[in-house]
């Protein structure tokens, strides 16, 4: 996303990191395994890394990035809008505060939803907290269609909410669809799949909250009565038990093939005729974004936040409600037994995917811009009383 803002010629972009953590290889708890992504991520920005002070450093706990340096950043920068993601880390707060003090118009873009209402005595902290913030913020730059109605339910204005979707590379995973698309049984073949088997696909962290068992559950039910696949990508601490299951129940037509990188992803994808999602916790879900630009139809619990815009019910996949295997195997079981089907969701899960995009995230920053330079100058028009 930062190339492609920076590429605008309207946006003279400079990138402040608080922690170098996907440069440099780290221990990712959900995978279970080292992590260091194989794609460059500094090319086409300007961009400078903070000292991070804290002292137990992490992306999971809000103390994990302490990095007091942003206040300078900021103050001497003399920026026309300053956008910070999320309020989960200290130093966002850090960032968010010194905006406010220094004039300097504050855009902020999250993952919240409304999906998962947290405890009462959590909603009564968030809102004593974030109230009073989003009063002092110039624009929201909403992900998609939940994360709008988070906004709403603080009372932010609508003139304040400017859609920003949360986004995938698209012109990178299309290309890898099309280039890969005439190879599809082959990759099939390569796993020991039947050439011409339907195969669904799983990709994510083998975690409690992603619930994979639940589709392999489901899948059980219909693997006899249907000639298909599953695979499994990714890594995590339920690998061994779905794997034992799976042993278990003799389920012959399931693969784990583990952890891989961005590079090393697109023939699962490109093998895959559809794609499943059941998670009981997910505040976008990029993978739906990338197996649609394969044109895969989705199924995908009600808790995934990529539904409310990428996941049209009986359009281009199925929403169901999380842990509901019963409906997620009439789901699986729909698909599988008509290619027709898949055919006209998966047309119509790229046609969506074509308008969510870089370009469209590029088109909502712009207007998060232009509402702040309007704001800027109405209030300056204001006399001094």
């Amino acid at each position: 996303m930062h190339r492609a803002l920076a590429a605008s010629a309207k946006i003279n972009l400079t990138v402040l990191f608080c922690s170098q953590s996907g440069l440099q290889a780290y221990h990712d708890k959900g995978f279970g395994r080292e992590v260091r992504w194989d794609i460059p991520l500094l090319e086409g920005y300007t961009s400078f890394f903070l000292k991070n002070w804290s002292w137990n450093p992490g992306l999971t706990s809000f103390w994990g990035l302490l990095n007091p340096g942003v206040i300078g950043r900021i103050a001497q920068g003399r920026y026309d809008a300053l956008l910070v993601h999320g309020w989960g880390r200290a130093t966002n707060w850090i960032a968010m505060l010194t905006a406010i003090a220094t004039g300097t118009p504050l855009l902020v873009r999250g993952e919240t939803n409304l999906l998962n209402p947290p405890s009462s005595m959590r909603q009564f902290f968030r809102k004593s907290v974030l109230k009073p913030l989003f009063a002092r913020t110039a624009g929201f730059l909403s992900i998609g269609q939940h994360n709008t109605e988070f906004y709403r339910s603080y009372d932010v204005p609508e003139n304040k909410i400017h859609l920003t979707p949360y986004a995938v590379d698209n012109q990178y995973w299309l290309s890898q669809a099309d280039a890969l698309l005439s190879h599809k049984s082959d990759l099939k073949q390569s796993l020991g799949f039947d050439r011409n088997s339907p195969i669904v696909l799983f990709s994510g962290k083998l975690v409690p909250v992603k619930r994979p068992m639940d589709l392999l559950r489901a899948f059980e039910t219909i693997a006899e009565s249907l000639n298909s696949g599953l695979v499994f990508l990714g890594d995590g601490e339920l690998r061994g038990d779905l794997e034992g299951y799976a042993c278990k129940r003799s389920l012959k037509n399931v693969r784990f093939v583990g952890f891989r990188n961005q590079t090393e992803m697109a023939p699962y994808y490109s093998m895959a005729d559809v794609f499943v999602l059941p998670s009981s916790f997910e505040p976008w879900g990029l993978v739906v974004n990338e197996a649609l630009c394969f044109g895969l139809p989705v199924i995908a619990s009600n808790k995934v936040g990529a539904c409310g815009d990428l996941v049209q019910n009986g359009v281009n996949g199925f929403v169901y409600a999380a842990g509901d295997i019963v409906t997620l195997a009439e789901r699986l079981q729909d698909l599988l037994a008509d290619a027709d089907r898949r055919t006209t969701m998966g047309i119509a899960s790229r046609e969506l995917i074509t308008r969510w995009g870089y370009r469209e995230v590029l088109d909502g920053v712009l207007k998060g811009l232009d509402a702040v330079a309007e704001s800027t100058r109405r209030s300056r028009r204001i006399p001094a009383m």
